[in-house]
């Protein structure tokens, strides 16, 4: 059965079929949950052992009581070895279920049952965008829900950029070579999928951004230097007064001077410990990431580059940000019940928090680039995960900036099941630079110009598009589609759509020309005879001014603007109404539509007409 939809799969580009990439991934899903059953398995059997030592060792005080105390040593020891090997198997168990929980998504989107199961990216959503809310890019069922695989925000961020400004095709190019390595690299996919907590996306990129450029509130090797020595003679006066009972009055003069000296630096030691506390979440899973960059062997030149910006030696960002995790953890040991004493003693929050404002100090400067690196990493894996779920879509053919192009066949969108149907396009050059698509409701129109704009989108952020076929020329995209008015705002569906419209222009002008316009029932909030005028104007100006672009609408009376501008071209959807049941194929067919079945479908639900 075909559905409402711009495409199916075109001619596929590779050696895979989605038959394949299904295949591998049942085949890896039933190794992992073997895996998982084995280590739930080996988990029941740890914890009983755990069990059976800790009895062990109660029986021993109970039978001997405290003169068999040394006895009690080896369940003791025993029992911390099997704690720390259950440990590490419970960490294998985690990652066994992450990698089952990657393979199981992918199977989703593959089977497109992926809708509401992924992250909608409304936060990313911008206001007054010329195309975001039109080709619906985020929310659910959107590009971004089918895109964002990344572990970390700072590749949600990256991946929300690139979908919201066309990149330079120079850059898509060196994109594109990346995506194609990264296709075919499962084993590194599922390798980062299994880092830290799938449950929720990792590493708040903005907070950390912000705490490696905030003021440095603690700083000198000498005040470290001196903390130090001051715990270490407090600690030494207490140990010699427990041995001795002797309390001498230096001593407590000591005392009182460490005391002193925390509570003057106490307000700045508590301003470090806040400012790093939120940033510094899930510090292992970035650190992670950094380590996967930096082992790889890639062969393309953008993931190589990527690669050398992370550093290399005692200096790699992933050492780097491991010791601040450490640093980050020791601070934490302070808030252990057993420990506090101990901390109090050892000045420990001061001598750490200066620690880490140390670390700041020596490598905060390169956090921001550090996320950047991990984000483009993120969204290009993302992308090659994209491409390896959709092994018929193809790379674009990028044109030379200097025409305006954009040939499409067999497109379709990219969010829709496989077996959708599928159209070609051809604006520009030897083509036409106007299409005026006519039709009823529900006949494909606005499907039609979202497929366009979304797989244009995709093109020139480096992905792969749903075509058998595509060229495109640099453009930026520029629509009206889901114009709504405003209550709050005051605005009617009109005044938003001229609004939206003088934007579309004002994009023409900045760009000299290289604009895609994707138009939606074009003035349908006026009278025909404005609208007719209004929009012949503006489409005539818009070619004018070396655009390429589509308009759709219900006026047929706007179809006579082929007569006057011969780079437009009029295309159609056709429905029939057989026996009470409104019918659509979703073709794109030249000329004007010829046929009207609103009457008739009005009649059909109960009217009178």
């Amino acid at each position: 059965m075909k559905i409402p939809g711009i495409g199916t799969p075109g001619i596929l580009d590779t050696v895979h079929t989605p038959l394949d990439i299904e295949r591998r991934y049942r085949e890896q899903l039933a190794s992992r949950q073997a895996a998982l059953a084995g280590r739930e398995r080996a988990h029941a059997r740890f914890s009983h052992v755990r069990l059976i030592i800790a009895a062990s060792g109660a029986a021993i005080l109970i039978i001997g009581g405290l003169d068999t105390l040394a006895w009690v040593l080896l369940p003791l020891g025993l029992f911390v070895l099997v704690a720390v090997a259950h440990g590490r198997l419970l960490n294998a168990r985690d990652r066994a279920a992450s990698a089952v929980g990657f393979y199981e998504r992918g199977l989703a989107r593959i089977a497109h049952a992926w809708v509401g199961r992924g992250r909608a990216g409304d936060a990313y959503r911008p206001a007054d965008h010329l195309y975001a809310e039109d080709l619906d890019i985020f929310g659910r069922g959107s590009i971004f829900e089918l895109l964002a695989t990344a572990r970390t925000q700072a590749g949600e961020e990256t991946l929300a950029r690139w979908l919201l400004a066309p990149s330079p095709h120079d850059l898509v190019r060196q994109r594109q070579d990346a995506v194609r390595e990264l296709t075919g690299r499962l084993d590194l996919r599922e390798q980062v999928a299994v880092l830290g907590d799938q449950l929720r996306i990792g590493v708040d990129a903005s907070l950390l951004r912000q705490w490696s450029h905030s003021p440095v509130r603690l700083r000198g090797t000498a005040a470290r230097a001196g903390l130090a020595l001051l715990a270490a003679v407090t600690t030494t006066g207490l140990l010699w007064w427990l041995a001795t009972g002797t309390l001498g009055g230096g001593l407590l003069v000591i005392v009182l001077v460490q005391l002193g000296v925390v509570q003057w630096l106490k307000p700045r030691v508590l301003a470090v410990i806040h400012a790093v506390e939120e940033p510094s979440h899930d510090l292992d899973l970035l650190s992670g990431l950094l380590r996967t960059i930096e082992r790889e062997r890639f062969t393309s030149p953008h993931l190589v580059q990527l690669q050398t910006s992370i550093g290399t030696g005692d200096h790699r960002a992933s050492a780097e940000i491991g010791r601040l995790a450490q640093l980050v953890a020791i601070l934490s040991s302070r808030q252990n019940v057993l420990f506090a004493p101990v901390s109090a003693l050892w000045i420990w929050a001061t001598q750490w928090a200066f620690a880490i404002e140390a670390w700041r100090t020596r490598a905060g400067v390169h956090i921001p680039r550090w996320l950047d690196t991990v984000g483009e990493f993120e969204a290009l894996l993302a992308l090659g995960t994209f491409a390896a779920e959709h092994p018929s879509f193809v790379f674009p053919d990028l044109a030379d900036p200097s025409t305006r192009t954009l040939q499409a066949t067999a497109l379709a969108h990219p969010t829709l099941p496989p077996d959708a149907v599928v159209n070609d396009v051809a604006l520009g050059g030897d083509a036409a630079h106007l299409l005026v698509v006519s039709g009823s409701n529900m006949s494909g129109k606005s499907t039609f110009l979202r497929a366009i704009g979304v797989n244009v989108v995709l093109a020139q952020m480096g992905a792969p598009v749903r075509a058998r076929a595509f060229r495109l020329s640099p453009l930026a995209v520029g629509s009206t589609i889901s114009v709504h008015d405003s209550l709050t705002e005051g605005r009617s569906r009109f005044f938003a759509e001229i609004t939206r419209l003088k934007h579309v222009v004002d994009l023409t002008r900045e760009r000299n020309g290289a604009v895609l316009f994707l138009l939606d029932e074009i003035l349908s909030g006026t009278n025909s005879h404005d609208r007719r005028i209004g929009a012949e104007a503006l489409l005539v100006g818009l070619v004018r001014d070396g655009t390429i672009g589509l308009v759709t609408t219900h006026d047929l009376a706007l179809g006579e603007i082929t007569q006057r501008l011969r780079s437009a071209v009029n295309m159609h959807f056709e429905d029939r109404f057989e026996q009470g049941v409104l019918a659509f194929d979703y073709t794109l067919r030249p000329g004007i539509v010829r046929t009207s079945n609103a009457i008739a479908l009005m009649r059909s639900i109960g009217l009178e007409v």
